[in-house]
């Protein structure tokens, strides 16, 4: 399959699932965490899709890589607040093992870009403008 720009990218589909699917599970946290959990693990989930589009969208593979790089840190801050709602009693068990699973899929998948970006770098013959 040929990429063309981001929304052909499998992992931003994927990423984009996982901001729906948190959307949906801290719809059930308690009302006066919407300023608190319920707003900052939002925007770790949008943060990371959001990074990869914009990564994209850059001019060179070395900006791409560190766009990739910032969702991956995002999403290591989503973990930590999936736990955090977890400890709380604000999302039970079934959802936060479907959510680590997504997480963990969409980290492996931007492991597996930002590993093969890497080497389309250090490789002579393609120019890093390409994506």
């Amino acid at each position: 399959m040929v990429v063309h720009g981001y929304k052909d990218l499998e992992v931003w589909q994927k990423a984009m699932d996982l901001v729906t699917r948190i959307y949906i599970v801290s719809k059930k946290f308690p009302r006066e965490e919407i300023y608190g959990l319920t707003s900052q693990m939002r925007r770790s989930a949008v943060s990371i899709p959001s990074n990869i589009a914009e990564g994209r969208g850059k001019r060179s593979t070395k900006d791409f890589i560190r766009f990739l790089n910032i969702a991956y840190g995002s999403l290591a801050e989503l973990e930590t607040q999936i736990v955090i709602s977890q400890n709380l009693g604000f999302a039970n068990e079934e959802d936060t093992a479907s959510l680590f699973n997504d997480t963990s899929r969409v980290g492996r998948m931007i492991n597996g870009m930002i590993a093969g970006l890497e080497k389309k770098l250090s490789s002579p013959r393609m120019p890093d403008a390409e994506c």
